[in-house]
């Protein structure tokens, strides 16, 4: 709907007569605050406001034209484009009047039918808009705005926007922010938003990490204390656990123990296989040599003693008579061959 002519309409006419009316459907219905002016021959006459209209009056009937005027005060704006530094880019301004019909007959009568177009004529005779904002990118458009808020306050001032039959006084100005502007800067906020969310979230964290590592130095009692006291764990459950972690040292060291014990056992098992061995080694060599190095038995005989167990002594319970034997033939045979044994025979008795 425009403004402020809402709308214009022909009439048909009308046979003059005595009893000549219009008939109601023939004009547009009145919208609020709003007259009609009728146009009959050349003059144009407004409908009384606030005065139901009457079919038979004289206007109406011979009128041509009907016209709606909005008679209530209006905001209205008129846009203007003007330059940037580059020919890329330009900015919107963007004016705000407010208007009221002062003479209905008149404004219908010089057809302004939205008062929008001639406020851009207006808008457009203040040539110093386009430069000041032809010094400025784009991206300066805070600059621009207030350079073009002075200028049009001056321009106002100097020469008051007119529009006949109307009063008109202005408001204010606007420099809009470009589409491709504002939807870059909103991507830019909403990185940086999100940047700023992601180290928030990361420092949370480090503070946490931070007093969990207190919390687990202080032990770990402090830390079941604390569970307690935030009702994340109970006392039976850490009464079980402590239950449960006594049982399992017991039963390691006795693991640990029965380890120690077999592993000895094997020790021991393999010292005597070793000193069996090393004993028959000797024995055996003397028995292919015929000669028995009464020292060396000696030591080994010594040296089992002092370190075997009693079941060592049961293991090699046969040695002693051998060392015996061996003794007993190096002492018939001691003498002109000084220990070597006489008959070989006789180390195996």
């Amino acid at each position: 709907m425009t403004y402020p002519v809402v709308t214009e309409q022909a009439l048909a006419p009308i046979q003059r007569g005595f009893f000549s009316r219009r008939r109601r459907t023939d004009v547009p219905q009145l919208p609020p605050g709003a007259v009609y002016v009728f146009q009959v021959g050349g003059r144009y006459s407004a409908y009384p406001e606030g005065i139901a209209f009457d079919p038979a009056n004289a206007e109406a009937v011979d009128a041509t034209s009907v016209s709606l005027v909005d008679m209530r005060a209006r905001l209205v704006e008129a846009e203007r484009v003007i330059p940037s530094v580059s020919e890329a880019d330009a900015f919107t301004v963007r004016a705000t009047f407010t208007c009221q019909v002062t003479d209905a007959a008149t404004v219908a009568r010089q057809g302004v039918i939205d008062a929008a177009i001639p406020l851009r004529a207006y808008l457009s005779g203040e040539d110093q808009l386009s430069r000041v904002s032809a010094a400025h990118r784009i991206e300066e458009v805070n600059a621009v705005r207030e350079q073009v808020t002075h200028r049009m306050n001056a321009y106002t001032t100097i020469v008051p926007p007119r529009i006949v039959g109307m009063s008109v006084e202005y408001v204010g100005i606007e420099v809009l922010t470009p589409d491709d502007l504002r939807t870059w800067e909103q991507e830019v906020r909403d990185e940086r938003r999100m940047r700023e969310m992601v180290r928030g979230q990361r420092e949370f964290e480090s503070d946490d990490v931070h007093r969990i590592a207190d919390l687990l130095s202080q032990g770990s009692h402090y830390v079941d204390a604390f569970g307690v006291a935030r009702e994340d764990i109970s006392i039976h459950a850490i009464a079980a656990r402590v239950h449960q972690a006594f049982a399992d040292d017991k039963a390691y060291d006795r693991q640990v123990a029965s380890q120690d014990k077999h592993r000895a056992h094997e020790r021991e098992s393999a010292e005597r296989d070793r000193r069996q061995a090393l004993l028959l080694a000797v024995l055996n060599h003397a028995r292919e040599s015929g000669y028995v190095d009464h020292q060396l038995l000696q030591q080994l005989l010594d040296f089992g003693n002092r370190a075997a167990a009693p079941n060592t002594s049961q293991a090699t319970g046969a040695l002693p008579h051998a060392a015996a034997t061996s003794r007993s033939a190096g002492d018939a045979s001691y003498g002109d061959r000084h220990g070597f044994i006489k008959d070989e025979d006789d180390l195996l008795d």
